[in-house]
């Protein structure tokens, strides 16, 4: 007479053992589809780009002319903002929002000063900034990138701004100095920037003592 199954061995048919080895491999590759994506993930999701105007702009001012002619010297960009286009997919330069060299000691007295004013206080904003500086040894020049991101801008632009800040820095090859600033009170004193540009050897920044 046929045997029929028993209600273990029912059991046993229907839950067929899973090896341990197995099941690992399942959750490893379960936790990796959920990983959060990394600054440049996001920032290549955001699908923005940096327009040829913003890397010739690094270039120029990157790029110091040891022959260059007055006129030449007088057109040199000081400092210059960039921001996110309209339909935010690029990063283009903010239209008459920079500062000439030979606006120095013209119509700008200090620089700096005239640099903190040119940060919107509801939005955030891409900079570049060529500092000029003294230390206890010598004169220098520094470029410095600047990610302006105040308490005041919308939560959207500031997550906006910050995914795509690795497209523009990939571009700025070369610079050594970096700062997010997140308000007024962290760039207003001129020796905040001083203390990154060289710390405590630094005793000028734009002419002013520090």
């Amino acid at each position: 007479m046929l045997a029929l199954p028993t209600p273990s061995s029912t059991r046993s048919l229907a839950r067929p053992r899973v090896c341990a080895r197995h099941y690992r491999r399942c959750i490893t590759a379960h936790s990796i589809s959920i990983q959060t994506p990394t600054n440049s993930e996001t920032a290549m999701a955001s699908g923005v780009t940096v327009t040829d105007d913003v890397i010739t702009v690094f270039n120029e001012m990157k790029v110091r002319k040891l022959q260059a002619n007055e006129d030449e010297k007088k057109k040199r960009k000081k400092a210059v903002l960039f921001c996110l286009s309209e339909d935010k997919k690029h990063i283009i330069l903010e239209e008459g929002q920079e500062i000439l060299t030979g606006d120095v000691g013209v119509t700008v007295q200090d620089p700096y000063l005239h640099f903190v004013k040119m940060l919107p206080p509801d939005d955030c904003r891409y900079a570049l900034y060529d500092a000029t500086y003294e230390t206890k040894e010598t004169k220098k020049e520094d470029l410095v990138f600047i990610f302006w991101a105040p308490d005041g801008a919308p939560l959207k632009s500031k997550m906006i701004y910050a995914s795509s800040k690795d497209a523009i820095k990939k571009k700025f090859t070369g610079i050594k100095h970096e700062w997010q600033v997140n308000g007024l009170e962290d760039i207003k004193d001129r020796r905040t920037l001083a203390d990154k540009l060289g710390g405590s050897s630094v005793v000028t920044l734009e002419g002013s003592p520090i």
